[in-house]
């Protein structure tokens, strides 16, 4: 099994790259996300082709594909559904919002109030959606792939940091350079809507086979010095000066479950301390709020955790 989930992680990066050009690390972190339960966040202005990898993401693992459309007029009953009365009957009938998928898609998520984003957050952490008092459970596979725009521009909400939280990698989408730009042209430029179906995707598994390869991830143990490394670099965040807040204990939770993934797409069985450095940064820049001093000093959030990568040393 951990072959084979190299292996389709390999078929994953080669297939989407037909159609989605120079974003390699992005598929990489879909496909941890995947298999580690977690959801994530691409940040990039629009027309970088968010949601065209998204959608190739599903359509390359045969999940059930939804999108919706965050704007200023989304309620949450739009993304969760509402019960309806059915006057023949004289009982209410659920009508599903879009959350009830497997792959969901938040476009621009960052252009709906507060009270709409938080309605996903139940979803995210529990799998579940309440509706008058009653729950109802989302598929094993569900998973939250959100776009957002960069917050500088105009009609953006910042979303909560308890939303924030839920995500399990922010995924820092930019400009492609000459020759990504000129292939995407060459691949993309006589088609209107290019399209995962345009680029020949078809499924290269199914939700069994990803079901099956959680449990092996979540069987992998972490070394002591492994586990203590991903505390200590954790802790470092709530230390750090140029950083108001740190990170929770989630994000050690988090950070660990995520490495596991990233050793057996390698075909280890155990976890290095360069798993867990290549994760660091989209793991946790989302999760880390910067001081007003380092703001003004024109600190990033990346160079800070860069700093600390080299503060806590790493075991051998």
């Amino acid at each position: 099994m951990d072959s084979g989930i190299r292996d389709l992680g390999r078929a994953l990066r080669e297939q989407i790259g037909r159609v989605i050009v120079g974003q390699d690390e992005a598929i990489r972190l879909l496909f941890i996300a995947l298999l580690a339960e977690g959801h994530l966040l691409l940040e990039g202005p629009p027309g970088t082709g968010k949601t065209l990898l998204a959608r190739t993401f599903a359509a390359s693992l045969r999940l059930e594909f939804k999108r919706i459309q965050f704007t200023p007029d989304l309620m949450p009953g739009d993304l969760l559904g509402t019960n309806l009365f059915n006057f023949q009957t004289s009982t209410f009938t659920l009508t599903r919002g879009p959350v009830f998928t497997e792959l969901l898609l938040g476009d621009e998520i960052n252009r709906t109030p507060p009270k709409t984003q938080a309605a996903l957050l139940e979803a995210m952490q529990e799998r579940t959606v309440t509706l008058d008092g009653r729950s109802h459970a989302l598929s094993p596979g569900f998973m939250v792939v959100a776009t957002q725009n960069p917050v500088e521009q105009e009609g953006t909400y910042p979303l909560p940091e308890a939303q924030l939280d839920r995500f399990l990698f922010k995924v820092l989408i930019g400009y492609p350079d000459r020759d990504e730009e000129r292939a995407m042209v060459r691949l993309h430029g006589q088609a209107a809507m290019p399209t995962p179906e345009g680029g020949g995707v078809a499924p290269l598994c199914d939700l069994g086979f990803l079901t099956a390869a959680r449990q092996v991830v979540a069987g992998l143990r972490l070394s002591d010095e492994i586990v203590g490394y991903v505390v200590d670099l954790v802790r470092a965040t709530r230390e750090h000066p140029a950083l108001r807040f740190g990170a929770s204990p989630r994000a050690a939770n988090r950070l660990a479950a995520a490495a596991r993934v990233a050793a057996v797409l390698d075909d280890r069985d155990y976890v290095l301390p360069d798993d867990v450095k290549s994760l660091w940064k989209p793991l946790m820049r989302h999760r880390v709020i910067l001081s007003p001093t380092a703001e003004v000093d024109g600190v990033s959030a990346d160079q800070a955790l860069d700093q600390i990568l080299l503060q806590i040393k790493a075991p051998r």
